[in-house]
């Protein structure tokens, strides 16, 4: 058995497959001097995403927690859901929208009446929903993290020819030394990566979750490869334009968890800008191009090149995704000037939001879709949550 996964390790490690014809992981051995990336260079990520989860329960607490008192956060107050053990199994194991044909029956076993289970569904699900307060954590240590490694990726990379020729972080390869300031930008950025996966059972739950785990594993994976086989160049550039935008979405949320309303919408269509020349055109057209095309005019395709190409291409048709929700966003309060709808939360449900539609829908079956000739209004605003 041992055996066996040693020839398997020795296959999955060969040259052949990481590194163009003539080259290995001979020549990422430390010489005269210079040092060079290795695997166990890895494990040191694990610590630092442990001190990225306990600095961030310091940082919500004292810094985060005060920042939203002062502009005012406040959670809402809601109203539990009594303690129903048929409706809690259902709600728990079936569904935590039952359907019409299943109120009545739910009615029966909780003896109480259908407008009753309606609510208490809102209520139950109201429970599970994040507060106002915690979201503003949330967005205030993203915040803090993507603006800080921004300017620290910016600090490591202004000086290097490879940040304004992107041909240049083939020169060398992959006998590139690696630089300290490379080293602690990698660390830094892969241990934060490490601990947003670790941390997701307990973050703010959106829409595009499963999109947001196949994000954080395709990144760790990308930021990972890229160190063991010295694409460090690539990753730093990589990880440049992905840090650019970010600090402007999670400062959108920021105001708008506190009510600042144009400040919200100023920094998200700023975002949205950013996002779309960082993610949409530099990303592709420039790295990409730099990563997939160019070096097929220096070595033949091998194994390793299609690995790291494929990886960004994940990422990209992500970013692709996203930009179809930021585009619906800005297209909904860009006409009437409104605060942005965050397309991958819930809202908060009212008490009476529920009755209020079953009103609706009875005095449209009475009245028809017309009153007195006009079509009536629809006042409703979504908010970004």
């Amino acid at each position: 058995m041992l055996s066996t996964l040693w020839r398997l390790r020795e296959l999955l490690w060969q040259d052949w497959l990481w590194f163009p014809e003539g080259l290995g992981w001979a020549d990422l051995q430390d010489h005269d001097g210079k040092v060079f990336p290795k695997m166990a260079d890895l494990w040191f990520t694990i610590p630092v995403a442990v001190c990225f989860l306990l600095v961030r329960q310091v940082f919500e607490r004292v810094v985060a927690t005060p920042v939203a008192a002062l502009l005012g956060v406040k959670d809402k107050h809601r109203v539990s859901a009594a303690p129903n053990p048929a409706l809690e199994a259902y709600f728990c194991r079936t569904s935590k929208h039952p359907q019409q044909s299943c109120i009545e029956t739910l009615s029966k076993q909780s003896g109480y009446s259908a407008r009753q289970v309606q609510r208490w569904f809102r209520r139950r699900r109201n429970q599970d929903r994040p507060s106002k307060v915690k979201k503003f954590q949330e967005a205030s240590w993203r915040f803090t993290f993507y603006l800080l490694a921004f300017f620290a990726g910016l600090w490591a990379l202004i000086d290097k020819p490879w940040f304004y020729d992107m041909k240049e972080m083939w020169n060398g390869f992959p006998k590139m030394p690696l630089l300290q300031s490379q080293y602690w930008y990698y660390m830094l950025e892969l241990g934060f990566y490490v601990s947003l996966l670790l941390s997701v059972a307990t973050d703010v739950k959106r829409k595009d979750f499963k999109e947001q785990i196949v994000h954080h594993v395709a990144t760790i994976l990308l930021i990972s490869f890229s160190w063991l086989v010295n694409y460090i160049r690539a990753g730093t550039l990589i990880m440049l334009v992905h840090d650019t935008s970010d600090s402007l979405m999670e400062s959108a949320k920021i105001f708008n968890y506190a009510g600042w309303r144009r400040t919200c919408n100023f920094f998200f269509t700023a975002f949205a800008a950013v996002f779309i020349v960082t993610r949409l055109i530099i990303l592709p057209f420039w790295i990409i191009h730099t990563t997939w095309v160019y070096p097929l005019t220096l070595y033949p395709p091998f194994f390793g090149f299609y690995f790291f190409n494929g990886l960004l291409v994940v990422l990209q048709c992500l970013h692709i995704f996203w930009a179809v929700l930021i585009l619906r966003m800005v297209v909904k309060f860009l006409p009437g000037n409104h605060i942005v709808a965050d397309e991958r939360s819930d809202h908060e449900e009212s008490e009476t939001e529920g009755e209020d539609a079953d009103h609706g829908r009875k005095e449209k079956s009475k009245n028809g879709h017309a009153q007195n000739g006009h079509t009536p209004l629809n006042n409703n605003h979504g908010k970004m949550e």
